[in-house]
């Protein structure tokens, strides 16, 4: 399932409590067994993520919410690839 939003919106609990009723509703018509094993969403710390009205459509929904952490440059993974530059004397 894809969907885009127009140009200057922005992501909402509302719009996006629509996208996760749209995306159960796929779910049920295209891969049920999904359904039953269930569906486990990552989602950021977003506010539109953490919103009340999310956490109740996921659950309504049999949705689970995986636990993300906050970001944190000290555990960021890509800094460990990123060699530091030279100091200069």
């Amino acid at each position: 399932m894809t969907d885009y939003m127009e140009k200057g919106k922005t992501v909402t609990g509302e719009n996006y409590s629509g996208l996760l009723k749209r995306l159960r509703s796929e779910l049920a018509r295209r891969r049920r067994g999904k359904l039953l094993s269930g569906v486990l969403l990552l989602h950021d710390n977003a506010p539109a993520h953490r919103a009340r009205q999310i956490v109740e459509t996921t659950e309504r929904c049999g949705f689970e919410i995986l636990p993300h952490p906050p970001y944190s440059p000290d555990l960021a993974p890509s800094d460990l690839s990123v060699p530091k530059p030279k100091e200069i004397h």
